[in-house]
């Protein structure tokens, strides 16, 4: 068991550990604003969780999910069933029926999804690598994204449908789609994006997305970006200090701990804190890739270069909706914002990652 520790990669399991540890301060100083610590209580029950799955991951076989399609498929439709359930048995929030209520928990089965996604993925375009010129791999595994994302848009929630749209393309481009069909692939996407905004959006979505390109409503569907902003803007160089942000601690940030967990990070701790985060993401991100680099045989390798997708789409989504850049969707911080399942579920996958690089 030593050995087996001693083979994990520490610098990254160190560089998750020092991110979800900026989440909790960030998260402990809005909670001073509020003047309610449960979330920072949750979050460090779900970080013992997510630490001791990751460990007993990182000695589960990898080679099991590779060689045993029915394990895949089963976990897909458990997936399948926690997205369709959530419209039967979770409560509206916020007009989105996305997490199921375990007493004082919330549970969000997206979050799974999207590690279960990655793990089908690899798997298919694993065993047929040599065959991406045929347009039938391409419509089927699209076909297997395209359910879960279907349920998901019906919550609704459009952010998390961009992210398995990003990571399905970012697989496809890695298993080597030909050039003809990716450039066919963007025509046929923008297509639904344009038929999608005339049928299938809802006004408050579209308001969103109308207020990010003309910002005429400041104390209206623009006020929580215009606040992000602001709450950037103000930090400076070494920012307000832990629980000195105006704009968290007065309320006028609003979801500090979730959405808008960046906004608050930069307010408090300045250009240098967020230098600092970006380091950190950096880092993580060139480890992952290196494991994936280093692999063996395809399967670990899609699987790892999914995981790096995952990451990079909702840290660059996540970013630039706190920039101004991007409308908002809620996209949260991986590793950093508020959420046990999102927590958990990188943990997860982080396990499985550390079992690919020993093995």
């Amino acid at each position: 068991m030593w050995q087996h520790f001693k083979q994990l990669d520490w610098l990254l399991i160190t560089v998750a550990l020092l991110l979800v540890g900026i989440g909790l301060s960030s998260i402990y100083s809005s909670s001073l604003g509020q003047g309610d610590f449960l979330n920072f209580k949750k979050q460090i029950i779900f970080f013992g969780i997510a630490i001791l799955l990751m460990l007993l991951l990182s000695f589960f076989d990898w080679r099991a999910l590779r060689e045993d399609p029915y394990l895949i498929l089963i976990l897909y439709f458990l997936c399948l069933a926690g997205l369709a359930g959530l419209f039967f048995f979770a409560p509206e929030i916020r007009g989105v029926k996305g997490w199921y209520k375990v007493g004082p928990i919330y549970v969000d089965p997206i979050e799974f999804t999207k590690i279960i996604l990655i793990v089908l993925l690899a798997k298919y375009f694993s065993m047929r690598h040599i065959e991406m010129y045929r347009v039938r791999h391409i419509l089927l595994s699209g076909f297997y994204v395209l359910i879960p994302a279907s349920l998901i848009f019906l919550q609704p929630d459009l952010g998390s449908v961009l992210i398995l749209a990003a990571l399905w393309v970012g697989v496809l481009i890695i298993s080597g789609i030909k050039l003809r069909h990716f450039l066919i692939l963007v025509l046929c996407l923008l297509m639904i994006l344009i038929l999608s905004w005339s049928f299938l959006l809802k006004d408050y979505q579209k308001e969103r997305i109308s207020s990010f390109i003309y910002p005429i409503e400041p104390l209206g569907i623009s006020w929580s970006q215009n606040q992000a902003k602001i709450a950037i803007g103000s930090g400076g160089l070494f920012g307000q200090g832990i629980g000195q942000g105006s704009q968290t601690q007065y309320g006028f940030l609003t979801e500090p701990q979730t959405d808008f967990i960046f906004s608050a990070i930069a307010e408090e701790t300045g250009l240098l804190g967020v230098a600092f985060l970006f380091l950190l993401f950096a880092i993580l991100i060139w480890r992952i890739v290196k494991i994936a680099i280093s692999a063996e045989s395809n399967f670990p390798r899609l699987f790892v270069s999914g995981l790096a997708i995952l990451l990079i789409s909702q840290i660059f989504i996540h970013i630039g909706m706190n920039l101004g850049v991007l409308p908002i969707i809620g996209i949260s911080l991986p590793l950093v914002s508020y959420g046990g399942s999102s927590l958990i579920a990188t943990f997860a996958a982080l396990g499985i990652l550390q079992n690919i690089k020993i093995r």
